[in-house]
């Protein structure tokens, strides 16, 4: 366990940054199903409105740096696409 003041505190940083970070990408998976369901279930009105909240989130998650840039490319691209190919 860390004795020092200073690596006290960067485990409670630490703790508190995983929490926040598991809870970001929690309600983006969350989203990206939602519009999946949307999608599968044909409702077209309902996915295009969830497309830009959902691409806002999955951009969230990238800038800060919960997921990869080329992952949340490959995200957007897979729901961006699902929903594009409901005409």
């Amino acid at each position: 366990m860390a004795h020092s003041k200073q690596a006290l505190k960067r485990v409670r940083q630490n703790e508190r940054d995983r929490l926040a970070n598991k809870a970001k990408m929690s309600r983006m998976k969350t989203e990206i199903k939602k519009l999946q369901t949307a999608v599968a279930a044909g409702e077209k009105g309902k996915a295009q409105e969830m497309l830009s909240a959902v691409c806002q989130l999955i951009d969230k998650a990238a800038k800060h740096s919960i997921i990869h840039a080329n992952t949340a490319a490959r995200r957007k691209s897979q729901v961006t696409r699902a929903v594009g190919a409901m005409a």
